[in-house]
């Protein structure tokens, strides 16, 4: 791995916001690593939900053991072993004469399969031992009685509890193995996972990541959103496989989408005055930033989020990195100072925004047929 260039008169800090979303939680190895790799940004505290969780209970560990570059090594050597895992386990994979016959991943035989059995089994039937070959290679790579007493970075992990429907979030001194399984618990692929008698499912159906706690329980007031499921897309999906990945997409951003919601009505107060002087040390007027992930991981279908091939997964790290080091050149001179979003027209107003594009699309096609029906007459 190359060097750091970490200089300490040029730093700045900053909080990061992992999504979930399996193998395409690369693409967040990916920023993460060239965050580390660049050197000018620390990172203070690191909301993050499944995917996400385990990336960032991963660079916490590392980090905390050997440093940002313990943290690099720490990140490659995780995703490393997942791939070597998915080997075995992975119920998702493309046989050669699917990849001769350029299919995707949700065309392929295992992912009609193991759709098919996950629509008419639960977990309880068809996994009763609740095997979870993450299980292992977490507790390979992270010794969670020592992240308890991690200092150099803080942890909010987001779980769904099942009986309520509320996200609860997780600490430093009481993320455990389980607790990061249950973060990334699928209820169609794992059981419930029990912490303290109450049960948990993926923390993104309720906080895909929950921002909240770094505005409280952190110093930084910067956000840097890692986005790993497209908010907006310009087609409208029409194949089974299509809708179901736009489904599991929306639904997976609706609780993010709703608290940047309520940051850009707390940042209107803020900004223009509106909040009495005996509240005001109760509010943070935050930094939003974003990694979007629109037009990166559009190409790539739910099924994809199962697929653990080395290359693949080497392929989303790049994409990662190449997204992290074009937003620094963009925005580093921005952290600390101001948004490098608008709340309201990237993430709010979406519907316009597409709307717009797809008027330009149509004014186009119209404009083209306008010049074909001119030359024709002129021809004539």
């Amino acid at each position: 791995m190359s060097q750091i260039y970490f200089d300490t008169n040029s730093s700045k800090t900053i909080n990061l916001a992992l999504q979930g979303g399996g193998a395409h939680g690369a693409f967040a190895w990916g920023v993460i690593d060239k965050l580390l790799e660049d050197g000018r940004l620390k990172i203070d505290g690191l909301c993050a939900t499944s995917a996400g969780a385990m990336n960032a209970c991963v660079y916490a560990y590392g980090n905390m053991k050997g440093g940002p570059e313990g943290a690099r090594e720490a990140l490659h050597n995780f995703w490393w072993k997942i791939h070597k895992v998915s080997e075995i386990y992975s119920p998702v994979k493309i046989w050669p004469i699917e990849k001769m016959l350029s299919l995707n991943a949700d065309q392929c035989f295992s992912y009609f399969l193991f759709d098919s059995i996950t629509h008419l089994f639960s977990p309880y039937q068809f996994n009763p031992l609740d095997l979870n070959p993450l299980k292992d290679v977490l507790s390979e790579e992270i010794d969670f009685d020592e992240l308890h007493a991690c200092d150099s970075t803080k942890l909010f992990i987001s779980t769904t509890h099942v009986h309520t429907g509320k996200v609860r979030v997780f600490e430093n001194k009481n993320v455990t193995l389980d607790v990061v399984l249950a973060s990334a618990c699928l209820p169609f692929l794992f059981k419930a996972v029990t912490i303290d008698g109450e049960d948990y499912w993926d923390g993104g159906y309720m906080g895909n990541p929950a921002l909240f706690p770094l505005f409280y329980h952190t110093d930084s007031r910067d956000v840097l959103i890692v986005h790993i499921n497209p908010i907006e897309r310009l087609e409208t999906p029409k194949t089974a496989s299509e809708i179901m990945n736009r489904i599991n997409e929306i639904s997976f951003n609706s609780s993010l989408l709703q608290e940047l919601r309520a940051i850009a009505f707390v940042k209107k107060l803020v900004q223009n005055n509106m909040i009495t002087d005996h509240f005001k040390n109760d509010f943070k007027d935050v930094l939003v930033h974003s990694i979007r992930s629109d037009k990166i991981l559009a190409e790539f279908s739910v099924a994809s989020k199962f697929d653990a091939d080395w290359q693949f997964l080497t392929k989303l790290r790049d994409k990662g990195r190449d997204a992290m080091e074009a937003w620094l050149n963009d925005n580093f001179e921005n952290v600390g100072i101001r948004d490098t979003v608008d709340l309201d027209h990237e993430f709010l107003h979406s519907t316009t925004k597409i709307f717009d594009a797809q008027q330009a699309k149509h004014e186009g096609h119209k404009h083209q047929h306008t010049k074909l029906n001119e030359k024709n007459r002129k021809a004539g």
